[in-house]
């Protein structure tokens, strides 16, 4: 009835909503017999998380073209609030719309399943293109600036991010247990309970700051304890979601932390060149959608490659 939900997904779901029932609980029971406001903001987060979850589990229950289509909304709002806070110059709104107008046809190169273009249309034609349609305008002051700022974020939003939409694509092509979700609800979990992991770990132990010019809530300390707990989570859920064995699964969990965090302190930084504290107020407690997603933007290409070569 539901030819996404496979055996092993189900379980992977199961799993999840009981580990973030534990996290509900653990924050009640901090806002009620505690005074220590150090986890404040996480009740608003669990809360976030599970409108998040209970949307992509409602996704999960219809085809995989409407997993491809979440996705492409997902790019477009991505797109959208970091055009949104970047220095612009009104000569060219026109181009922005262009900007949006190649991440459907990005997606629709993933409905197709057509891979070569999927893999180049941003980042040879997109690229080649835009320049060109900046010229028309006519107005060079600023240019540099302007095409290699919209040149990253079309990048970021509409080009890392279908990634995982070809996940699922790439799973059915292979035949992979789990089916077409398998692989898309690994990285998902991986990247989200690295970052949830991160931030517990150095809201806890933190002392020793990795880049406070740019994120002085990074330590060594939350960066350890998250590739330590990711790995250790990779290793449990790869053999149910993946067809990767122990090893690979460690491997991955690393890969995925490491790129997490340097995907999220990438977005820091370029917060604080902007000067904006969040991308916007979607989520509560997240800020907003690009906010939430921000080390995604690294894991999802990343770890395509390395499930698409190794087994393909």
């Amino acid at each position: 009835m539901f030819p996404l939900l496979r055996p092993p997904v189900i379980g992977a779901m199961v799993f999840i909503f009981a580990l973030l029932a534990c996290f509900q609980i653990f924050v009640w029971i901090k806002s009620k017999n505690s005074t220590d406001h150090k986890f404040s903001d996480l009740k608003q987060r669990v809360k976030a998380w599970w409108y998040i979850i209970g949307l992509f589990f409602v996704v999960f229950l219809t085809r995989q073209w409407c997993l491809t289509l979440l996705w492409m909304v997902i790019s477009f709002f991505a797109l959208r609030e970091y055009l949104l806070v970047i220095p612009k110059r009104e000569e060219d709104q026109r181009v922005r719309l262009w900007l949006y107008l190649s991440i459907p046809i990005q997606y629709l190169f993933i409905l197709t399943e057509w891979y070569t273009l999927f893999l180049i249309f941003i980042p040879v034609y997109v690229y080649l293109l835009l320049p060109i349609r900046m010229i028309i305008v006519g107005t060079t002051e600023g240019f540099l600036q302007a095409i290699g700022s919209m040149f990253w974020g079309v990048m970021m939003a509409g080009y890392s991010l279908s990634y995982v939409a070809y996940l699922s694509i790439f799973s059915s092509e292979m035949g992979f247990k789990a089916g077409p979700l398998g692989l898309v609800l690994f990285l998902l979990f991986i990247t989200e309970i690295n970052d949830a992991s991160q931030y517990m770990w150095g809201k806890i132990f933190g002392k020793h700051k990795i880049v406070p010019s740019i994120s002085p809530k990074k330590t060594y300390e939350g960066l350890i304890g998250g590739i330590v707990t990711s790995v250790v989570f990779s290793m449990i859920l790869a053999p149910f979601l993946t067809p990767m064995n122990y090893t690979m699964a460690a491997l991955v969990g690393i890969l995925i932390s490491v790129s997490g965090f340097l995907g999220d302190i990438t977005m820091s930084a370029l917060k604080r060149d902007v000067k904006v504290k969040d991308f916007g107020s979607l989520l509560p407690g997240h800020g907003g959608l690009l906010d939430r997603i921000d080390s995604l933007i690294f894991t999802a290409p990343l770890f395509f490659h390395v499930i698409y070569w190794y087994y393909k």
